[in-house]
């Protein structure tokens, strides 16, 4: 394994060769079908090295632990997604929104839900500061995800196994949770720069909410940014 040293040069050249730009274009990324494993005992990898994971494990039929997550400013709430109970969510997990991949699958579940949004709130969690994520969602001209951060002290992160100890981030993942605060899929990405698979998410998240498949003309609809906490 790398020292880690080389593993934090390593990630900060991704972030700055890969930071997010105006006019944003969907690029050719892997997406992932695999899945790996949360909690402490656990890796994910990063480029040839594999990265610790830190925390209690969450597992498909686990339910959410109550952690605490700051919303976007003016507010700066201390919410837990827990506090969601009676709504179907999609929680997408990002480690940094200051990568071209964590930039992609953030609009991938904005722009790309075909009407999901309408049903299904749609979470995305980082531990950027709530700065960054309030810039990044004016930026990109998010409106209909909820922008939540771990950037306190990773409590989310640690209280369902996917906190990156070494570089204090998350491990990229996606989540649907349904009404009563239950994992009804997840998916933890073995390979941190490639992309989740979104659409069996969307999927899932249909079923779950009790929805018909989406008519292909079908666009994403628009709520107010940040909006659910």
């Amino acid at each position: 394994m790398k020292p880690i040293h080389s593993i934090i040069l390593a990630f900060a050249t991704f972030f700055l060769t890969a930071c997010a730009t105006s006019g944003f274009t969907y690029k050719d990324f892997k997406v992932s079908k695999g899945n790996a494993e949360a909690g402490t005992g656990k890796t994910v990898v990063f480029g040839s090295s594999h990265l610790q994971l830190e925390g209690t494990p969450i597992k498909m039929g686990d339910t959410l632990r109550d952690a605490k997550l700051t919303t976007m400013p003016p507010g700066f709430k201390l919410v837990s997604l827990t506090e969601g109970k009676g709504k179907v969510r999609i929680v997408s997990i990002v480690p940094s929104l200051d990568t071209k991949v964590c930039e992609q699958q953030t609009h991938y579940l904005s722009e790309k839900n075909r009407g999901l949004d309408r049903d299904v709130q749609l979470i995305t969690v980082s531990v950027d500061t709530p700065f960054a994520q309030k810039r990044f969602a004016e930026e990109a001209n998010i409106r209909n995800v909820t922008f939540l951060s771990d950037y306190r002290g990773g409590d989310f992160g640690r209280a369902h196994g996917l906190l990156v100890p070494d570089l204090h981030l998350l491990a990229r993942s996606v989540m649907v949770v349904d009404k009563d605060n239950v994992v009804r899929y997840l998916q933890v990405v073995p390979e941190l720069a490639s992309m989740p698979d979104m659409e069996r998410a969307f999927e899932e998240a249909r079923k779950v909410a009790g929805l018909p498949p989406p008519a292909s003309a079908m666009s994403s609809s628009s709520g107010s940014m940040g909006g659910g906490y």
